[in-house]
């Protein structure tokens, strides 16, 4: 089993990573080697099995006929310039996000081997004038660049596994938090780093009020469904290839008492309110009421409560920060 992971130096990358050296098995198999990729040459990862880092830029895509050979089995494709920095520079997510996902797609075209390609979608595919709420059949009509791209993407991924292609499954990500590291231009960057700052010792800013609701899911999660989702049978997957994880809908004040829940007083008082406009425009035009029948029927999972984030945060990066 061998397995290319693009987009290996993120951070769910990287998580992505370590649990398949972990478990040493995917979809049945030993896993005989696993590829990282990214734009800059990512970390590695302590495994049982060979581990090659190698740069790869989705855009070009003479790079990419270069990374995915015949024997590649699975395809994790989590590379993507990230909300905020899509809409300022719309050239730039067209060819990452869109054009980017299509290089890899028509590699495994003409190759002709069919591996199974794990596609990392956004819930920015959906908004504008559609009900509440949103559901597996609620067709989407997203309202950003991101979105759009995104939303190009799935499409791709069906037509491009209907074609027999590529084995598609495409996965619509809550907002992930706790997530590691620095803020990003992701609009919903805050939405970690009010818990992650004070969890360290920082002062955090929430631009928006404590009643702005949202739909989340932590890191551990996350990791757990999208390799899960890699070992799903393609019968059990139908003609709708994409759909939305499992996630909890919590407001910025629920998210603040689950922190204090775990970590006491202390870390809630580094937290700071000041609206940013830029921010909070696109924040309320979020939705947040969704359903994920199909993913739960499929046995991927929600956090039980956001504690679980917060312990979770604790537990896999507060001691490596």
């Amino acid at each position: 089993m061998n397995v290319i992971i693009i987009g290996g130096g993120g951070f769910i990358g990287q998580k992505a990573a370590q649990s398949l050296a972990n478990q040493g098995m995917l979809r049945g198999k030993p896993i005989d080697s696993l590829t990282l990729a990214d734009i800059a040459e990512p970390n590695s990862v302590n495994a049982p099995f060979p581990v090659k880092t190698t740069t790869c830029d989705i855009t070009d895509r003479a790079a990419v006929d270069a990374l995915i050979s015949a024997d590649t089995d699975v395809i994790f494709h989590f590379a993507a310039v990230v909300s905020s920095h899509a809409e300022a520079e719309f050239e730039v997510g067209m060819q990452v996000n869109l054009y980017g996902t299509l290089n890899i797609l028509e590699r495994c075209r003409v190759l002709g081997t069919c591996p199974v390609f794990v596609f990392t979608s956004s819930l920015a595919v959906f908004g504008g004038e559609v009900p509440d709420p949103i559901t597996d059949h609620t067709i989407p009509n997203p309202q950003t660049s991101y979105g759009m791209q995104k939303a190009v993407g799935e499409l791709l991924l069906n037509d491009y596994s209907r074609k027999g292609y590529v084995d598609g499954r495409g996965f619509r990500l809550p907002t992930i938090s706790v997530r590691p590291g620095k803020p990003n231009r992701a609009a919903s960057s805050f939405m970690s780093s009010i818990i992650r700052e004070p969890l360290n010792g920082e002062p955090a800013i929430c631009p928006v009020d404590d009643s702005q609701e949202h739909f989340y899911l932590s890191p551990r999660r996350c990791v757990e469904n999208l390799i899960k989702g890699a070992e799903l049978r393609a019968d059990d997957l139908g003609q709708q290839r994409c759909m939305t994880l499992p996630g909890q809908r919590l407001s910025i004040r629920q998210m603040i008492d689950a922190l204090t829940a775990v970590a006491g007083p202390e870390p809630a008082k580094l937290i700071t309110w000041e609206e940013q406009p830029d921010i909070a425009n696109i924040v309320r035009g979020w939705r947040y009421d969704y359903r994920f029948d199909k993913a739960l029927a499929l046995g991927l999972q929600a956090d039980k409560s956001f504690e679980e984030n917060v312990r979770y945060y604790i537990e896999d990066d507060l001691q490596h920060a």
